[in-house]
């Protein structure tokens, strides 16, 4: 199969021709058809991510053809359309039995604990327990950008923040994650406001549902300017980036008994932000954080789809090849575009 690969962490990955997967017992090999990329592959590219083993082939967020299947496999069958949660859970362990497959400590993560979607073919395990069967009125392309991005982003804001219409929530960080996070509280009829260091991204933002805007550059105090268009704070707040600035803002603009949820990734030498626990006990804040969403958990985000409450698509701003791809890996800290960019092309 042709695929990007790469032996050597911050190294240029190369497109090679690597041998077919192969399913395991209780898997199912997919041919690819859409794979997005998301700052998570340039942090495991960096060697930011423990679980990664050299040489690897990055990519998590897929959607495509079940092409071979294990002898174990029951529910799905070779020519299924299907996606996949980008952390899959084994089945078997006490947080799969509660349905909480996304802090399975067993758990399986193409492009991370394995090699991923970057390629014409990837192996999935645990295919019973993960696999989200496709209609067919959702596109490769679309239902790849909700594997991580937007999946983790629901997960966020509809069930570990439990937003309700007319809360306010902040969103720092109007990436894929931030815009993903704006369009489904808008959906849940919660006000958003969108928060960013750049104009381009906060007028798409606007386009998605933010009923207000702050350029972080252009104000002196970030939570002072949340607190003053909320008038006391925001209920709900989202750390869409993974920065210890962004991280300390998304916590310091709650109101009384807000709740903040961590889903840009903190690693590396942002792995330990400062946090303003004085205000986390007085004001008897509640921090979650965000890894993923469970596959059973697709239907309520697939059906808001099917109704157009939700438009995924809309974030879509490049459908480009494998080749260009990485480029576009090795550059997705400093990514000036807005939207996010899928492979769709082998």
């Amino acid at each position: 199969m042709k695929a990007m690969f790469y032996d050597a962490f911050e190294k240029a990955p190369e497109i090679a021709t690597l041998p077919d997967p192969t399913p395991g017992e209780d898997g199912v090999v997919i041919a690819v058809g859409a794979t997005g990329l998301c700052r998570s592959d340039w942090h495991g590219w960096m060697g930011h991510d423990p679980d990664i083993n050299l040489p690897h082939v990055p990519g998590h967020e897929l959607a495509g053809k079940v092409v071979a299947t294990g002898k174990g496999v029951t529910r799905f069958k070779v020519g299924d359309r299907v996606t996949v949660p980008f952390v899959s859970g084994c089945g078997r362990c006490g947080e799969c039995h509660s349905g909480n497959q996304q802090v399975c400590p067993n758990q399986f993560q193409p492009g991370f604990t394995h090699w991923g979607s970057f390629a014409e073919y990837v192996a999935i395990d645990y295919a019973d327990t993960n696999l989200v069967p496709l209609p067919d009125s959702i596109d490769d392309a679309t239902a790849a950008s909700l594997g991580c991005r937007f999946a983790t982003s629901f997960r966020a804001v509809a069930d570990q923040a439990r937003t309700g219409p007319g809360e306010w929530i902040a969103v720092h960080g109007c990436g894929g994650v931030g815009l993903s996070a704006i369009m489904i509280a808008t959906a849940l009829g919660a006000n958003a406001i969108a928060i960013d260091v750049s104009e381009e991204k906060l007028a798409f933002a606007r386009e998605c549902g933010a009923v207000a805007s702050i350029n972080a550059t252009s104000v002196a105090d970030v939570a002072e300017a949340v607190r003053e268009i909320t008038k006391g704070g925001a209920h709900v707040s989202i750390d869409a980036l993974g920065h210890p600035v962004t991280c300390f803002n998304s916590i310091k603009n709650l109101r009384r008994r807000g709740r903040h949820v961590q889903v840009g990734l903190m690693l590396g030498e942002h792995s330990t932000p400062q946090i303003p626990m004085a205000q986390v006990i007085g004001h008897e804040l509640e921090i979650y954080g965000s890894h993923g969403m469970q596959a059973w958990r697709y239907d309520a985000m697939l059906s808001m789809l099917a109704a157009g409450k939700i438009a995924p698509q809309k974030l879509i701003s490049r459908r480009i090849s494998l080749e260009e791809g990485i480029p576009a890996l090795m550059t997705l800290d400093k990514a000036e575009t807005t939207g996010i960019s899928v492979i769709t092309s082998f």
